[in-house]
């Protein structure tokens, strides 16, 4: 039985590992060329400057060449301005192509293959410093995924400039974009290929890469691991009361009514893909409710869902301590039941939705909490969510089919099903109440504090602890003459749980639940501190009363502000830079960022002495004044609240949705360092700070 058990974890670390190896592959990052349409030139010419980038395979560009406020992030090109040329005209984008697409409701535009772009510019001195920054970002075909936006910053190399007899006038004036209205034409691009071709290999002009300043987005890292949690998901619910039994009596079938094999080897793969195939198909059902850049922020923050959610989950965990069932109607489950005495694969496949339609009174809740976390996620989510708990559920009957000696070493069915049930119903009810604060949270309702959330998971905590060691019991548990010691380890850690938690309710950060837990803000007692939540001595870069600080407040003591204007005219004044904090009531990686980066020593200090602190919540539902409302541009949709007016700022502004989100900007809301994203990497976000003050003493 060891032996089996650890032939069955080996197996299921293996699909684990590989899963996310192949999951978590990064993309090599794109790297451009920028070269010259001549080798040679003189001052006062005007040359090409051609940037191109390779894309790879199944993978595409947002152009330039659409609507900046469609949604997408479209290629960016920033020329530093110089006395050595100016600008003839905009960026062009050489075979981008235009189609209309149903999630932006806008016509895009795409590159493949290849990313080109032409610049043209005038020469002004014989020593043209040439340098670009680019902003951009691709996605992929396949899968739907975006990689987190690439800015880089590229300077031109190996241009040779030879005397001219006429020098410009205008060498000493500042350069400034002239408008060119004459579009270039196809045979004029195909000769420019061809020079840079020849060219190319002889001079070396391509160009040096200075310094790549974009952060990866940490949410892909969140997105592999829900995959993986909906995976255990599916092996959970395979120690269930409604599927455990099920097992041995499904492989059985397969070894019995297989001739050969390698025939039952290719039944049981048969069944274990149905199994996938239909719990996917849940989920693509489930995904068509996360399109649009604004479902996901209602469905997280808005009191209706969160509210919704929470019944839910009591319900389900209800179901699970045993007051009543969750079963579909006997009738449908009966009619499908008979269609698997089919021949071939229909038959088969029948088989697994009767399985799938059978265990849903214990995996209806399971299946159910993950569709909840996935419907919010866009496209992917929820499909891969669910493929991956089929997957789960149907790896177990699969590997069972091909091994069936394993069989004999499987533990009998028992009471410790039962109680797989009720240890996830305990679970159930803890995140129940996650749902319930983030509405408290963003409506500021008071309800639900943080020292009486605290004090609801360790009851929950304690509660779990004696079930398991059997204090407890339920309608439909078995007498248990003794205690197992798997069942006394997970006793001992649910006790443990509940004692790391005991410090919080006197102010301990808990940084191990950040992001779980309500803010500090709404602690009422923090020992040793006088009721007072600061880490810090209050700092001098805002002034006493700010808008909107009656009921915002940054973390660990600093002062800011949250209003986007309000800073701008504070950095004006002060003559400071400002951090803008794009973040969220329900933002679990925002508290994240704060507990383990903000509160770091170095990381302190810079942002109350160095910035203008600006935190724009773009869940924050309070209503504005009407004189204050306005009609987006974006989607012509009137903002009313704080959080609508600071997320169209970010999808506008930033062409991200997300949070938590930081950019440096100066009192011209000129974009200084970043953006940055979620990275727990203290000396990068040290060196984002300082790069946006360096930048801003330097102009």
């Amino acid at each position: 039985m060891i032996r089996l058990r650890y032939k069955f974890l080996l197996l299921v670390l293996l699909f684990t590992v590989s899963s996310n190896g192949v999951f978590a592959q990064l993309k090599k990052e794109p790297i451009w060329k920028m070269v010259c349409s001549k080798p040679t030139a003189k001052i006062g010419d005007e040359v090409e400057i051609v940037l191109t980038s390779v894309i790879e395979k199944d993978w595409y560009m947002y152009s330039n060449d659409m609507d900046p406020n469609l949604g997408p992030i479209a290629a960016e090109f920033s020329w530093k301005k110089d006395k050595s040329y100016v600008l003839v005209g905009k960026t062009k984008p050489v075979g981008s192509h235009k189609h209309y697409e149903e999630v932006w409701k806008g016509t895009v535009s795409v590159m493949k293959g290849t990313a080109k772009f032409i610049q043209k510019i005038k020469l002004i001195s014989a020593k043209p410093n040439v340098k670009v920054g680019i902003y951009f970002q691709e996605c992929s075909e396949v899968t739907g995924m975006c990689m987190p936006p690439y800015e880089q910053e590229y300077e031109l190399k190996g241009l040779q400039i030879t005397a001219s007899a006429e020098t410009p006038a205008s060498t000493e004036t500042t350069p400034e974009v002239i408008e060119a209205s004459i579009e270039t034409k196809p045979a004029e691009l195909t000769k420019i290929d061809n020079v840079v071709k020849d060219t190319n290999a002889a001079i070396n002009l391509e160009a040096k890469a200075i310094t790549t300043v974009a952060t990866p987005n940490k949410s892909e890292d969140s997105f592999f691991s829900f995959l993986i949690i909906a995976f255990l998901g599916g092996l959970i619910a395979v120690v269930t009361p409604c599927v455990f039994p099920m097992l041995p009596m499904t492989v059985s079938f397969f070894t019995k009514k297989s001739e050969t094999r390698s025939q039952g080897i290719t039944r049981a793969f048969t069944f274990g893909l149905s199994i996938v195939g239909i719990y996917a198909s849940l989920g693509l059902v489930f995904a068509f409710f996360g399109l649009g850049p604004d479902f996901g922020n209602w469905l997280s923050t808005h009191w209706l869902p969160n509210i919704l959610f929470f019944v839910i989950f009591l319900v389900f965990a209800a179901s699970f301590l045993g007051m009543f069932e969750i079963t579909l109607p006997h009738q449908f489950v009966n009619k499908v039941d008979s269609k698997s005495s089919m021949g071939n694969f229909m038959g088969i496949f029948f088989m697994a939705f009767t399985l799938a339609l059978v265990s849903f009174s214990c995996t209806g809740p399971v299946v159910g909490s993950l569709l909840i976390e996935a419907v919010g996620g866009k496209f992917l989510k929820p499909l891969l969510g669910m493929a991956s708990f089929g997957f789960g559920l149907a790896l177990p009957f699969t590997l069972f089919a091909i091994f069936p000696s394993w069989l004999q070493n499987l533990p009998k069915s028992g009471g410790w099903l039962n109680s797989v049930k009720v240890v996830l119903g305990f679970v159930e009810i803890a995140f129940a109440f996650k749902f319930l604060s983030t509405a408290d949270v963003v409506y500021h309702w008071g309800i639900l504090d943080r020292e009486i959330y605290l004090t609801i998971w360790i009851v929950i905590a304690i509660l779990l602890g004696m079930y398991l060691l059997g204090k407890i019991k339920f309608s439909h548990d078995s007498d248990m003459p003794y205690i197992g010691v798997p069942r006394f380890g997970l006793a001992v850690l649910s006790f443990c749980f509940a004692v790391y938690m005991i410090p919080g309710l006197f102010g301990a950060p808990l940084k191990a639940l950040s992001g779980l837990l309500p803010p500090m803000s709404t602690q009422d007692f923090i020992l040793g501190n006088n009721n007072n939540h600061s880490t810090i001595q209050p700092s001098s870069n805002s002034a006493p009363k700010t808008k909107h600080s009656d009921f915002l407040e940054l973390p660990h003591g600093l002062t800011g502000y949250f209003d986007y204007k309000e800073a701008l005219a504070a950095s004006k004044a002060t003559g400071k830079p400002i951090f803008v904090d794009f973040t969220g009531h329900a933002c679990v990686n925002c508290r994240k960022m704060e507990e383990y980066v903000w509160a770091k020593p170095e990381v302190l200090k810079r942002l109350q002495n160095d910035f203008i602190i600006v935190s724009l919540y773009a869940d924050e539902r309070k209503e504005l004044p009407e004189n204050e409302w306005y009609t987006s541009a974006r989607d012509n949709k009137v903002k009313k609240t704080i959080g609508e007016q600071n997320q169209d700022l970010q999808i506008s502004k930033y062409n991200f949705s997300a949070q938590p989100q930081y950019v440096v900007i100066d009192g011209n809301e000129k974009q200084l360092s970043g953006p940055r994203f979620y990275d727990t990497d203290e000396a990068a976000f040290v060196k984002f700070l300082d790069d946006g003050k360096a930048a801003f003493v330097k102009q």
